[in-house]
């Protein structure tokens, strides 16, 4: 009788560990999936502006952090020596500005 009892929990407590390492390699797969999702997040920096090309597309702050404005980008009354804070995420090797907000 003792023998039936044996044969069924060992039966569970593979069961229990297959079903544990199913678990652990989901949450696994699902850590490193969000970790580059987190690289993608856009960033914000503040400074004074250097240089502005609204024919070039191109924006320059006064730390040397260079930004790409898209064609969608619409010039808020930009002015060389305002201050401003920059959303913005890397493309390849560039800075693309999302956004231009001036400062006060």
């Amino acid at each position: 009788m003792r023998d039936i009892f044996v044969k069924k929990d060992t039966r569970l407590f593979q069961e229990y560990f297959a079903m544990r390492r199913i678990i652990v390699s989901a949450a696994a797969a699902a850590l490193l999936a969000s970790g580059s999702v987190a690289f993608a997040a856009v960033k914000h920096t503040t400074g004074t502006i250097k240089t502005f090309d609204a024919t070039a597309m191109s924006l320059v702050l006064d730390d040397g952090s260079s930004f790409t404005l898209p064609k969608t980008f619409k010039d808020p009354g930009l002015q060389v020596g305002e201050k401003v804070r920059v959303s913005w995420e890397m493309s390849g090797k560039n800075k693309v500005a999302e956004a231009v907000k001036i400062v006060k």
